[in-house]
């Protein structure tokens, strides 16, 4: 990695001009316009949607649409006197993620990287705090109750862990190759990561190191780093379920253990994670061609299906509209990992970039766990399904992500271009 570029005022990563990390060649950044000294307000608006990936846009709303209209078809008469309890609760989440995303489109991200290590301590003392005094929800710790809102903290900080993993990475670009490079972004990621696992919340967990492996990956880790790392992985996983429990010690609840292990014997009913997974797969084979549409659902509809709002509506999307309309929203979500991957590679500065390929390893991860237990070839690990599962801590998450790819995809337009 070289030299990064010219340090703005009040940051201390390289934003703009010079040679990225990467070996990039990128032009300094053309001043917005302004009149008299300051930004007119029209300006502003029209300079946050100047050279927008209206593709990106319009897909992550779409779906987003979608899935409020999926969540409405399959709750209606979850709650007796209440058919739109969960719709408008959706439909909320999704109005307030939209505002969110228009914010981060607009936000200074070399001065919020810059202030990488403030981030860090908000977020270790956010989860920390969930864990000692959250409200508990099926055993869990993971939410701040606002009457209102219960706020997932660990969720947010799947975007701050991206935004200080690519700051310390771009920061220390001089130990790069090294393992105090690489063991100093696995330990930043380790604290909150193990606060969250200890909430209990493997799910998020597993995310926030997807998004590690995806940064070291960009930033060109040597390649005996990854096979230690992979060789350590696998050791870990079974040192948890295998040699530990042969001891008597446990590190996961007795239900986390049913989900991991559910997926190698669906047809065992006896375990709720069983029964989940079977019923999914009734959900999603019943589905045909075309599905059963909106009232035809019967597993859906009749409750048969358990969290069918939530990490399992996938399987409801197959049983109502079938494999074309499976195969269509994966293909939707197929758009968006591209255009994501086409500002990963024309971000005009490395922090960004690296920001980027962070939320792109993100939502690969999540898309590929949720959509894969669904259908059985992956664990069960509470991971939702990006823009569509009902939630408001994740759905405000995936927005603001999305805002962030929407900010970097039209910097190089604006004012920057890769030569």
């Amino acid at each position: 990695m070289g030299e990064g570029g010219p340090v703005e005022a009040g940051c201390s990563l390289p934003a703009t001009g010079g040679t990225s990390g990467w070996g990039r060649e990128l032009t300094p950044l053309t001043p917005i316009a302004s009149v008299g000294g300051r930004q007119h307000p029209f300006d502003r608006l029209r300079d946050t949607f100047a050279g927008l990936d209206w593709t990106l846009l319009i897909v992550a709303l779409g779906i987003s649409a979608f899935g409020i209209f999926v969540v409405r078809a399959a709750t209606v008469g979850d709650i007796e006197g209440s058919p739109n309890f969960f719709f408008a609760r959706q439909a909320i989440y999704v109005g307030a993620g939209a505002v969110l995303m228009v914010a981060a489109m607009t936000v200074d991200i070399h001065r919020v990287a810059g202030a990488h290590w403030l981030l860090f301590g908000g977020l270790c003392a956010a989860v920390a705090v969930v864990l000692a005094i959250g409200a508990k929800v099926r055993g869990s710790s993971r939410w701040i109750d606002f009457g209102v809102f219960k706020l997932q903290p660990s969720e947010i900080g799947k975007v701050a862990i991206i935004v200080i993993l690519a700051s310390i990475a771009v920061e220390r670009t001089s130990t790069l190759g090294t393992w105090r490079f690489t063991l100093t972004l696995i330990g930043v990621t380790t604290v909150p990561a193990l606060i969250v696992f200890l909430q209990p919340d493997l799910g998020t967990t597993l995310v926030y190191f997807a998004i590690l492996a995806t940064i070291l990956l960009v930033t060109g880790i040597p390649l005996a780093h990854l096979a230690t790392l992979g060789a350590s992985i696998v050791a870990s996983i079974m040192a948890v379920l295998v040699v530990l429990p042969a001891f008597g010690v446990s590190l996961l609840k007795d239900y986390q253990l049913e989900r991991l292990t559910a997926f190698t014997n669906s047809s065992d009913t006896a375990s709720l994670a069983g029964y989940q997974l079977e019923q999914s797969k009734i959900a999603i084979g019943s589905g045909g061609a075309f599905g059963k549409g909106v009232d035809g659902a019967t597993q859906t509809r009749y409750d048969f299906l358990p969290e069918h709002h939530t990490d399992f509506i996938f399987a409801v999307v197959c049983e109502m509209f079938g494999f074309v309309g499976g195969a269509l929203l994966v293909l939707g979500f197929g758009v968006l990992l591209w255009r994501a991957l086409r500002i990963v590679a024309r971000a005009p500065s490395a922090v960004e970039q690296l920001i980027a390929a962070g939320i792109l390893g993100m939502f690969v991860f999540q898309l590929f766990v949720n959509i894969g237990m669904t259908m059985g070839i992956m664990p069960i690990t509470g991971i939702p399904l990006p823009l569509m599962s009902f939630g408001g801590s994740h759905t405000l998450t995936n927005l603001i992500a999305v805002g962030l790819l929407l900010q970097i995809g039209r910097r190089p337009r604006i004012g920057a271009l890769i030569t």
